[in-house]
């Protein structure tokens, strides 16, 4: 159990709090095992109606926590990051997201699973793979160039660019944007209260035709994703970008070919 995501439950609601505020919400092997085992817990549970994750009123996430992922970099799909993203694909009830502050890496693409997203107007959403001599994970290589077309999912995806929650609104990958804070936070409970006073079958059944279409290719895109991903974190461009962050300096790539 980590204390770095704190579990809330309001009736249905359950709200899953990322709380590691110094280290801008890192996400750790631990954070992982804790969210993949509470959306588990909740999928089977019929009294929860909808999930809620949250990063609070300054930070969504910062992604993985570099040093804790090079001490135990993702090898197999049993891997607590893989865990997480196999439970949020395959959970059968309503999941919302409230996204104040940067949202990065898997902070952006957790979001293209959940069904309704609130962002801040001045959130800073980044996918940074290839920037860290890695590649695109979560489906994002799939999902991004469907939603948006390949010329701006590769700014997106190849050059790693940033976008703000309100261009999130306006491409489709978030619901609205909103003017920050606890205005995002108290929207996104407002919405995810009012899947407790539907009829929860129904909402399921509707969230799985919703998603039916392509899910399949879409799996199989995760799972190569990953399978290339953490072949990436062993290669020579991945150790020298890494190092590099954890070192505060510009990663040198001028010696590969």
């Amino acid at each position: 159990m980590s204390e770095h995501v704190l579990v809330e439950r309001e009736g249905g609601l359950l709200t899953l709090h990322l709380n590691r505020p110094d280290k801008m919400n890192a996400l750790t092997r631990a954070m992982y095992s804790q969210l993949a085992e509470q959306l588990d817990a909740a999928n089977a549970d019929r009294s929860v109606r909808a999930v809620l994750i949250t990063g609070g009123s300054e930070c969504f996430t910062s992604g993985n926590d570099v040093a804790d992922f090079l001490q135990a970099p993702p090898t197999s799909m049993d891997s607590p990051v893989f865990q997480f993203m196999r439970a949020l694909f395959d959970f059968a009830k309503p999941v919302i997201a409230a996204v104040n502050g940067p949202a990065v890496g898997i902070g952006t693409t957790l979001l293209l699973h959940c069904d309704l997203v609130y962002v801040s107007r001045t959130a800073k959403l980044k996918m940074p793979f290839v920037n860290l001599g890695l590649c695109p994970e979560f489906g994002s290589s799939l999902i991004l160039p469907r939603l948006l077309g390949q010329a701006k999912a590769a700014e997106l995806l190849l050059l790693g660019e940033s976008f703000t929650g309100e261009q999130a609104a306006q491409w489709g990958i978030a619901n609205a944007a909103l003017e920050g804070g606890a205005e995002v936070l108290a929207k996104a409970r407002e919405m995810a209260q009012r899947f407790l006073a539907l009829a929860p079958s129904a909402v399921a059944d509707s969230k799985r035709l919703m998603r039916a279409p392509g899910r399949t290719e879409l799996r199989q895109v995760i799972e190569e994703e990953g399978a290339l991903f953490g072949q990436r974190l062993r290669s020579p461009e991945a150790i020298e970008s890494l190092s590099a962050f954890m070192q505060r300096r510009k990663p040198d790539f001028s010696k590969f070919a």
